[in-house]
């Protein structure tokens, strides 16, 4: 496949635990379950399934974590995109729905406890405060935590504790949650593929799904060969081409990121000391965190498509300068961007497309938790038990006219519309 493309130029890709070298599918083959996408959702949703003997089959058109789930910002963060929304439509099941929001963390401590996963798990997080009306939403949510008798620690931070806590004084104020955390997200991913893989699962690599072919058995064909299946998952979210109907339902959003040189003893005692994830609350959204070797990793959301170092780390720079002013003139060693699927209702996609073809994708930014939470789900809805499926596909997105076409104009659109939103 002369178009199969390897790892972007990310530090998680250079600071890899395993290079995956799985093979080209050039036969034709038949197993229970096909699952097209090799991140975060296939993957998980391919263990849940050879967790429960299932004979099932990866297919990958790059490498295993090649999308957002290898390039995002390592993140672990509860909540369903969309939460609210799927409570108002499904208020019989909001205990449940606030149950799943906070799954998929189980799921990712129970597998890097159960199949010794190295992905640099680590718990504590802070949503920060740039406004009053960002602590009136921090406080709202604290109040809901503690009704819903949440197991770990969170409180509302002041502005001096949170100046404390984080290093820098550009927050007034925050959240800080330590049920949630942040990791190594292609660590993790290919972690969970080996899991996968010594349960069972069949996984190819450089092997894109070209065609869909329904029936009472599946039939998806790629360049060298086929797999037909009872079950076909497609799960390549913002990078899934196969069915372009689904892709008319999202916005592809770009993020970036930048990750700075290693820091100085005397910069991290100033700098994030307690080595939370950081996010504010904006759709413009700011995040931070850092990596094992004590990089700062920033990320951003900006208009451009592209994936010049350069340009990257001009546009962060004089934003992580900002935040943190010590670190002015630091060497940025890395940076990269990726592409996550955004809907118009942030509602999470869990849907079909035929009765036997299931896909999960559009996570608005939830993506390391909900993609865990969606790997059961779909798993479940497979072996026929449909109760958290039936609420999870209960508000499709509607289609977005001419996003097949004019995906980046309306992107750079909502970039703007949303910047003006945020300084508001």
């Amino acid at each position: 496949m002369e178009f199969a493309q390897e790892h972007t130029g990310s530090y998680y890709a250079a600071t890899v635990n395993e290079v995956t070298d799985y093979p080209r599918l050039k036969e034709d083959i038949r197993v229970d379950v096909c699952v097209v996408g090799g991140g975060f959702t296939g993957i998980s949703t391919a263990l849940a399934l050879a967790e429960r003997s299932y004979q099932v089959c990866v297919l990958e058109a790059n490498r295993i974590g090649w999308g957002a789930s290898g390039r995002n910002g390592g993140q672990m963060i509860g909540g369903l995109s969309g939460q609210a929304r799927l409570v108002k439509k499904n208020p019989q099941h909001a205990d449940m729905i606030w149950e799943m929001g906070w799954r998929g963390h189980d799921i990712i401590r129970d597998r890097v406890k159960r199949y010794d996963i190295d992905c640099d798990l680590k718990h504590g997080y802070v949503d920060v405060a740039l406004k009053p009306r960002h602590l009136r939403e921090f406080e709202a949510e604290n109040e809901r935590l503690a009704r819903h008798n949440y197991p770990y620690e969170h409180r509302i931070l002041s502005r001096e504790e949170t100046c404390d806590a984080l290093g820098t004084e550009h927050y007034i104020g925050a959240l800080l949650n330590m049920g949630n955390g942040h990791l190594h997200p292609l660590n993790l991913c290919i972690g969970e593929a080996k899991a996968a893989e010594s349960l069972g699962a069949v996984l190819y690599e450089q092997t894109a799904a070209l065609k869909i072919d329904h029936g009472d058995a599946v039939r998806i064909t790629t360049a060298e060969g086929s797999v037909t299946a009872d079950f076909v998952l497609l799960a390549g979210n913002a990078y899934q081409w196969l069915d372009r109907k689904l892709r008319s339902r999202f916005l592809p959003v770009r993020s970036y990121i930048v990750a700075t040189e290693p820091l100085s003893d005397e910069l991290l005692d100033t700098i994030n000391p307690h080595d939370y994830a950081v996010c504010d609350p904006n759709f413009l959204l700011e995040y931070y965190r850092l990596s094992a070797d004590k990089r700062l990793l920033f990320g951003n959301r900006f208009r451009y498509f592209g994936e010049d170092r350069d340009i990257i780390a001009a546009n962060h720079r004089p934003k992580l300068e900002r935040t943190y002013p010590q670190l002015k003139g630091i060497k940025i060693d890395y940076g990269w961007g990726g592409t996550i699927a955004v809907t118009l209702n942030r509602v999470a996609q869990l849907g079909r497309i035929a009765p036997n073809v299931l896909y999960s994708n559009a996570y608005s930014g939830h993506g390391v938790n909900v993609t865990h939470l969606a790997g059961e789900i779909i798993a479940d809805a497979i072996g026929g038990t449909l109760e958290r499926f039936d609420v999870m596909s209960s508000i499709p997105a509607a289609p977005i006219p001419g996003v097949n076409l004019l995906g980046n104009t309306l992107v750079n659109l909502g970039v703007l519309w949303y910047g003006m939103q945020d300084r508001l």
